[in-house]
């Protein structure tokens, strides 16, 4: 796995410092570094699978922080939602094209057939159940969007066995999960919706937003980042199944494949 790129690791600051000054950007994992660093292996699957100034789509684009890299990181960026955001103003600099969809016709997303090179799902493909959809009709969707030999990037998809989701489930108004996966699950949508599955993997055994609620030396504290980073990963190799999150990289199949299947 390649290297977290200098480059990355200023737009993360970029994040953090914009949420900073603005806090109607509403980048609320960007109120520390330990909880801003949880990206960074998004950021590293986008470097190794997909190349500079090729056209990938934020899909569900919540806050606009992926949206932001991609432009800054010098993709093709595009983004959808059902909600506009604060950020996008931002993005009115770089070349950035946002669509906004509607809960009416929450599974189609208003883009030409193989259009992206790649498609980033973060922390969405869970909830599509919740606004009237499924998990196939959607990676259907995705499907139809992507060129052939087009990437799905899948990040921030919950474990049905992380021991973070029971825990927030039982406090008050504490977000949680209702969907959750295996590695089963995941396989059976991927291959259901006609993706050949790269790469899966669980990840996150330790929590992370909680950091933006502590003291600012604390926040800002690359030492304390780095020493959690480090911690989590340990942890996460011990206690995979315990983890919070799956990551998956699918690909949809070149034409060729496609006709000798």
């Amino acid at each position: 796995m390649p290297v977290l790129e200098p480059k990355h690791q200023q737009i993360i600051g970029e994040l953090i410092a914009l949420q900073a000054q603005d806090r109607q950007c509403n980048l609320s994992q960007f109120r520390s570094i330990t909880s801003a660093e949880q990206y960074q292996k998004l950021y590293q699957l986008l470097q190794q699978y997909v190349a500079p100034k090729s056209a990938v789509l934020d899909w569900g684009c919540g806050n606009g922080h992926f949206s932001y890299f991609l432009a800054r990181a010098d993709y093709q960026a595009y983004g959808y939602a059902f909600e506009d955001f604060y950020l996008r103003q931002k993005l009115n600099q770089f070349t950035y094209e946002f669509k906004q969809g509607t809960l009416t016709d929450a599974i189609a997303i208003p883009y030409a057939d193989q259009q992206f090179d790649a498609v980033v799902s973060v922390g969405v493909l869970e909830h599509v159940r919740e606004t009237g959809g499924d998990e196939i009709a959607s990676l259907k969707e995705i499907f139809r969007l992507l060129k052939p030999s087009g990437y799905f990037i899948c990040y921030h998809l919950p474990n049905q066995f992380s021991w973070i989701d029971p825990i927030a489930a039982l406090v008050p108004n504490k977000h949680h999960h209702l969907y959750r996966y295996t590695h089963q699950s995941i396989q059976a949508l991927c291959q259901a919706a006609g993706y050949d599955l790269l790469e899966l993997q669980r990840y996150g055994v330790l929590p992370r937003n909680f950091w933006g609620n502590l003291p600012g030396s604390i926040r800002t504290s690359a030492a304390i980042a780095q020493g959690w980073q480090m911690a989590d990963s340990t942890l996460s190799y011990i206690f995979s199944p315990f983890c919070q999150n799956y990551w998956f990289v699918a690909q949809k199949p070149s034409d060729n494949q496609r006709l000798t299947a």
